[in-house]
């Protein structure tokens, strides 16, 4: 079958390709930039141009169902924040012969948004830091009662994209008079949320109208840039999973559903919610197959549920590595990440490739090496790498109202457009 990836920039794109290619599928990407990690892959056939989602979500649909029938796509496949207007468009998607695995656009606006997703665990009675949601600016400054440090989020940001740590009620005090400024509190205002020691586990899942089909839990080991993770340990965390399927249970989800999980003094607290896929490879090599539960979800409407995978698979992205020696370490860090690498030490013993693995996949080291040579030579240039991948997938704040007002229009004409 051809899989059309809703994406080609992110590393959750790279990653679910090798996954399909490997089991079998034609794999074919979108991405509004001419380069991305897809096109260096030999498992990914070709990619095709689209308008990025956070400037026109409309435009990418159009073209996303153009391209699909041009190739004789069987899957929309969402893999990143597309799976909003694909949400939104399900019908029109169905109706075009593709298969997909996506939400009701009612769950997903519960989650979608940092506010919204708040208010939506806290009636689930999933575990959270102490938070607030400030509307002005005088609640954002009073904010700092729930003590600091704190991290202010704005409603909608990928990655660390719209997301402030804060340390002193001075420093509140300056943010909340630059959001005014801005004009933040008019967009829904910001969550703030008090900081939890304790590690950082990410946790995904799919679920098959409401039931969970496949989970898994890893520990970010060690940080790259932007907040990802470079370095992850798969776990077996019974409780995330019980929390995870309690919220999907709740909303009835269908498709893949994601946590941020802090493993605090307290016990688990959550911080983040996204409705999609996130970087599936560790799973499958601890014996989940999340990749595989999407595609069957969204083909026949279910999946047979998968058991708990095993801990302790040990994963790593060199990419993101590089990219965070260089923000942090300038040259000698970069340098220092690339001999571990290539040696398999330190942190890379025992560990595994899952973004770029070879393999037989002769393009698989270009973006390594392209980038690394890149901050060798200017460190500065991991700025360049890290926000052109989440511009080309990244939900704006326009682009989300506009969704959000066009899910009250006809939905028999909101798609069509005049001309």
């Amino acid at each position: 079958m051809l899989i059309l990836l809703s994406d080609g920039a992110g590393l959750t794109a790279r990653q679910c390709a090798t996954v399909l290619d490997r089991a079998g599928h034609q794999v074919e990407a979108l991405s509004p930039g001419a380069l991305c990690l897809t096109r260096m892959t030999r498992h990914v056939r070709r990619v095709h141009p689209v308008p990025a989602v956070g400037r026109d979500p409309f435009g990418w649909l159009d073209a996303a169902l153009g391209v699909a029938a041009r190739r004789g796509a069987g899957l929309l496949l969402p893999v990143q924040e597309q799976v909003a207007v694909m949400s939104l468009a399900r019908d029109r998607i169905e109706a075009a012969g593709l298969a997909t695995a996506v939400p009701d656009f009612g769950a997903l606006t519960r989650v979608q948004d940092k506010v919204s997703a708040f208010a939506t665990l806290t009636e689930a009675g999933l575990p959270q830091p102490p938070a607030v949601a400030a509307t002005t600016a005088a609640q954002l400054a009073g904010a700092a009662e729930l003590g600091l440090p704190a991290f202010v989020k704005t409603p909608i940001g990928t990655a660390s994209a719209g997301v402030r740590r804060v340390t002193s009620p001075d420093a509140l005090r300056r943010l909340a008079a630059d959001c005014e400024r801005r004009g933040v509190f008019g967009q829904g205002g910001v969550l703030v949320q008090r900081a939890v020691p304790g590690p950082l586990v990410m946790v995904q899942a799919v679920f098959a109208r409401g039931e969970l089909v496949a989970a898994h839990a890893c520990r970010r080991v060690r940080e790259g840039t932007s907040g990802g993770a470079s370095h992850k340990l798969g776990l077996d965390l019974p409780e995330a999973r019980e929390q995870l399927a309690r919220l999907g249970a709740t909303l009835g989800w269908h498709g893949a559903l994601s946590a941020d999980v802090i493993l605090g003094p307290d016990g688990l607290a959550f911080i983040d919610i996204n409705p999609r896929l996130v970087e599936p490879v560790n799973a499958l090599y601890s014996a989940v197959d999340l990749v595989r539960a999407l595609v069957e979800v969204a083909c026949s409407g279910t999946s047979r549920p998968q058991p708990p995978g095993r801990p302790g698979a040990r994963t790593h992205q060199l990419l993101l590595a590089v990219l965070g020696a260089a923000e942090h370490g300038g040259r000698r860090g970069v340098t220092r990440e690339l001999r571990d690498g290539l040696l398999h030490r330190g942190d890379y013993r025992g560990s595994r490739e899952e973004l770029t693995p070879g393999g037989g996949d002769l393009l698989a080291g270009v973006p390594v090496a392209f980038t690394a040579l890149a901050t060798l030579v200017r460190p500065a240039a991991w700025r360049y790498f890290a926000g052109g991948s989440t511009g080309a997938y990244s939900l704006s704040p326009a682009a989300w109202q506009e969704l959000r007002k066009a899910s009250g229009a006809d939905r028999g004409t909101q798609y069509v457009r005049s001309g």
